[in-house]
């Protein structure tokens, strides 16, 4: 194919990659689904089991290999952005005084979903093996198993309790500090599977790509953040120059780590990190609008390309019994140890309830953390099919045991009182008979 050639189908391609799945995460908005639902189901439909299936001249057509390289290319600069910006508005403050409630929700939520996923990739290796795993599981696949069952999509859980107005409820509060904390545990396990997975290319040992790791997190956390203020903001730059700049930083640090054998998505958080605050902590709009629109945008491409390895034609029976069985525990384990916890830290029934069906939404995080996987051998692509599925069904169950939570709290409740009769005591149990009081 001649180079000019190649453009038109890579312009082509992006158009047809925009338009469809932007207007199908209106179209799941719409149907009060987040809107990551829409663009991960078309970027799906737009792949080869779909797409490649039902018109095959037209996805050759459309996907010739030779664009390949490009979309990859788009994916991984919007991976970059985007969770730069998530490493930028990380901020372990929000736990305020809910602190003690939301760690305590945050390691129960890791921990029982994590060793309930190594575990069952030890005790039903034969199933995987099935699917296309090895019939002797390393280490790392068993950590990334655990791993898989245990994140929770930050940015999709903060858009739920945002469109369900709890933001500033004690469960929504509770939810987001936890998932917060959450994930932060869940990339550092992570980055140690895929170091010791050999996730790169270089030929370095393990234990040295460790050390080089932690010497590069080191210079980062001790450095960056004051030579960056002192170079981007203490000379007044303009916005769009520093945005740019910050950009580049956020490029190069995930070049850093992906050279050491990890992923592109480990240096961009890093880099969102010790970007400088305001003094008072506060996030520069300036900033992160931009950082926003720019992802958000160019999303879509990651959705297309993680799409591109999902192999439904490689779903036999086992494949679907898997699937069954992984969805069931990573809903029920997240839900189960969220509640749980949340209760035993001194949340009443129905809030913690919230609290633990709000952590069992997976989405983005999940699909970038299985992309990360595949790409470093961790995963099958039978394997990754059922776990790309499990990620899309636990978001969208989250929205409907919500409402759930919901009615059941509606229905415990007790009637109102006759007009002029005393108000109704508080029950005993614990439980709230109005909704979460607003946390300063």
């Amino acid at each position: 194919m001649s180079p000019d050639a190649t453009i038109t189908h890579l312009v082509g391609a992006s158009a047809l990659v925009l338009v469809a799945a932007h207007a199908a995460g209106w179209l799941a908005r719409r149907l009060r689904q987040p809107y990551i639902v829409g663009q991960l189901s078309a970027g799906i439909a737009l792949g080869p089991s779909l797409l490649g299936t039902v018109a095959p001249n037209a996805y050759a057509s459309l996907f010739p290999e030779e664009i390949a390289p490009a979309l990859t290319g788009f994916a991984q600069f919007a991976l970059v952005v985007f969770l730069f910006a998530v490493g930028y508005e990380l901020d372990l403050k929000i736990l305020g005084d809910r602190a003690r409630a939301s760690l305590t929700v945050a390691l129960a939520s890791f921990a029982v979903p994590m060793a309930v996923g190594c575990g069952g990739a030890l005790l039903f290796g034969e199933r995987l093996h099935e699917l296309g795993m090895p019939r002797d599981l390393s280490p790392a696949m068993v950590v990334f198993a655990g791993v898989a069952l245990s994140i929770t999509a930050v940015p999709v859980l903060t858009a739920i309790v945002r469109e369900n107005e709890l933001s500033r409820s004690v469960p929504g509060v509770v939810a987001v500090a936890a998932a917060g904390v959450l994930d932060a545990v869940c990339w550092v396990v992570l980055a140690a599977a895929l170091i010791h997975g050999g996730g790169g290319e270089g030929a370095l040992d393990w234990p040295w790509r460790v050390a080089l790791a932690v010497g590069f997190v080191t210079v980062m956390a001790l450095a960056a953040r004051p030579v960056l203020r002192r170079l981007l903001w203490r000379t007044r730059m303009e916005p769009s120059l520093r945005l740019a700049l910050l950009i580049g930083f956020a490029l190069g640090s995930a070049w850093v780590t992906h050279s050491l054998g990890l992923h592109v998505i480990f240096g961009a958080l890093l880099a969102g990190v010790v970007v400088p605050r305001g003094e008072d902590g506060t996030l520069e709009a300036d900033l992160l609008r931009p950082l926003h629109d720019v992802s958000s945008l160019l999303l879509p491409f990651f959705f297309v390309v993680s799409g591109q390895s999902v192999a439904l034609n490689s779903m036999n029976g086992t494949g679907w019994a898997v699937l069954l069985a992984v969805t069931v525990l990573a809903v029920t384990t997240k839900v189960g140890s969220g509640t749980l916890a949340a209760r035993l830290s001194g949340l009443d029934r129905h809030d913690a309830r919230t609290v633990g069906v709000l952590l069992s939404a997976r989405g983005l995080t999940e699909l970038i953390a299985l992309e990360a996987g595949r790409q470093a051998g961790l995963l099958s692509a039978p394997f990754y099919t059922v776990l790309v599925f499990m990620a899309l069904a636990t978001t969208l169950f989250t929205q409907p045991l919500l409402l759930l939570t919901r009615r059941l709290a509606e229905r415990s409740r007790p009637a109102h009182p006759v007009h002029g009769s005393p108000a109704a005591p508080r029950p005993q149990d614990g439980t709230s008979t109005a909704p979460a009081a607003d946390v300063n």
